[in-house]
């Protein structure tokens, strides 16, 4: 492989991420790892009460760390806790550079082959769509560079807007 060449998979999907059939998925956690609601909630609701109480003892992280849990009911065997930057707190953008990478050195840890991402940080935490898809592309495409167990890693964004966002960063990126 020469250098800066990737032989992995990025995709683009329309859906909820707790359908996806990877070995993990990526929940947009907060740094009490309390499921809540948006995506934590529907990771919740369909893969049971083991994820949180898995959640509660491994206790809280910080921003822009990651941890995972087992995947309880869902299609993934894990779900990878990553903690975005929330709008206003300074750093953003490097905060959510490090939840993605520490998500992706998780999976490579746990010698995974993929891994399903939200956007980050979006949502509640009001990070712009914009900057997080083309943070986000940009820190996977860098990571997918190096020696990774990592076959396919996708995002999966919730609405058609969403996606068609993360479809124009993809296109721009310098690859």
């Amino acid at each position: 492989m020469k250098k800066g060449q990737i032989t992995s998979i990025i995709k683009l999907v329309k859906g909820g991420i707790t359908e996806m059939n990877t070995a993990a998925i990526v929940n947009h956690a907060n740094k009490y790892l309390k499921l809540g609601g948006g995506v934590a909630g529907a990771i919740r609701k369909k893969g049971g009460v083991i994820i949180q109480k898995e959640c509660d003892k491994i206790g809280g992280i910080d921003v822009g760390k990651a941890v995972i849990s087992s995947g309880g009911a869902l299609k993934a065997g894990y779900v990878i806790h990553a903690v975005g930057p929330c709008m206003g707190e300074g750093n953003e953008d490097e905060k959510l550079r490090e939840a993605t990478r520490n998500s992706l050195m998780v999976a490579d840890t746990y010698k995974l082959d993929s891994i399903s991402f939200p956007a980050i940080s979006t949502g509640i935490f009001g990070f712009p769509m914009e900057r997080c898809a083309r943070i986000m592309l940009d820190t996977v495409y860098k990571y997918l560079q190096r020696d990774t167990h990592l076959k396919r890693v996708i995002f999966c964004l919730f609405d058609q807007d969403s996606l068609f966002i993360f479809q124009k960063a993809y296109r721009n990126l310098s690859l």
